[in-house]
């Protein structure tokens, strides 16, 4: 999820502190609960703690903007369709995804508790947010955990010029030892549509091969460009596609077949969550070790030419996330200006 405008000189610095007490008052004053407003707040911090702009606080105008349109319930009522030993599925009442997630997740673990491993469906929710957030929560809980979220059409499927699955996320974490969780976080496209739209507002230019233009042509244009191209060409497409079956068509809540067809631009997303207890299967001790063994291992291989350091899923975030935590969260101008906005028409101090 590489975040074009991460390279911009910031307009402004900000607490981690203050990003969220003002993000958490915005949805409160929205008609949130407090509850509810706290999760959002947390998880889109998070992302921007650990340098995952594109999924920050950057996405409260458009959370916003689901709200107004109806899209997003304030109030939903959460509720279980499903409920067996090892797994259970949730009618989400379209919940912020950040609190439907966390919900599943937290089922998961619990259900992992007793079986051994735990899986969770969230059907009928909206945008999930960065799904690392959820994943490395469970690994710090002794858990290994996976998540995915299936969405709308607006990825390019493997030799077509349209928009036909979504970018369809996943996360992968496992307990560490000194280096904490291993946290693996990626869309199944080349660049996240968050990515692209970054890179919309800073004005970046975009590399070749990354996405294509409303009639499907390749382009460059940060400003034409709007349909992500798939990850590994047809693996990036194949692998979205069966997310949309283990987390939409299971939850029998099929988004991409209708959306495709009728041209329907409504919001929504599923969220699959899983925990596996790992002390069921391995002592977690040594779970723990091996997992540092395996990374030290990684670090010592020969390098490409040109490479400074071999790096491990979720490292690069874990390096962010400490020095923002020190020195503050940049924020852009183009986010700054948007918060502005937010900050005057519900009256809350801008952070």
């Amino acid at each position: 999820m590489t975040d074009a405008a991460a390279t911009d000189r910031p307009a402004a610095l900000t607490t981690a502190d203050a990003l969220r007490r003002f993000t958490r008052d915005v949805f409160f004053v929205a008609g949130l609960t407090d509850e509810h407003a706290k999760i959002i707040a947390d998880v889109l911090v998070w992302a921007d703690l650990r340098g995952v702009d594109s999924h920050g606080v950057t996405r409260i105008p458009m959370y916003l903007r689901l709200l107004d349109a109806g899209d997003l319930n304030p109030a939903p009522s959460i509720t279980i369709r499903t409920d067996t030993p090892a797994a259970v599925v949730f009618e989400m009442d379209r919940a912020a995804g950040p609190v439907a997630m966390t919900t599943a997740m937290a089922a998961a673990i619990q259900k992992a508790r007793g079986a051994g491993i735990g899986f969770a469906l969230a059907r009928g929710t909206t945008h999930t947010a960065a799904l690392g957030y959820y994943t490395s929560a469970a690994a710090r809980d002794g858990m290994a955990a996976i998540a995915f979220a299936g969405s709308v059409p607006m990825m390019a499927y493997h030799g077509a010029r349209a928009a036909a699955v979504s970018t369809s996320p996943i996360s992968i974490a496992v307990p560490g030892g000194d280096h904490g969780p291993l946290v693996l976080d990626m869309a199944t496209s080349v660049i996240s549509a968050g990515g692209l739209t970054q890179a919309r507002r800073a004005g970046h230019p975009i590399a070749p091969g990354l996405a294509l233009d409303k009639n499907g042509a390749p382009t460059t244009d940060p400003a034409a460009a709007m349909i992500p191209r798939p990850l590994g060409g047809h693996k990036g497409s194949a692998l979205s596609l069966m997310i949309e079956c283990l987390t939409s068509l299971l939850a029998s809540n099929p988004i991409i077949a209708d959306a495709v067809k009728t041209g329907s631009g409504r919001h929504k997303q599923n969220g699959l969550a899983l925990a596996i207890d790992v002390a069921r299967f391995a002592d977690p001790t040594m779970f723990r070790d091996e997992v540092e063994r395996l990374i030290d291992t990684m670090k010592t291989l020969p390098r490409e030419a040109g490479v400074a350091e071999i790096l491990v899923p979720g490292e690069r975030g874990d390096r962010a996330f400490e020095r923002r935590s020190r020195e503050g969260i940049p924020l852009s101008r183009a986010t700054v200006d948007d918060l502005t906005r937010v900050a005057e028409r519900f009256r809350v101090p801008m952070p």
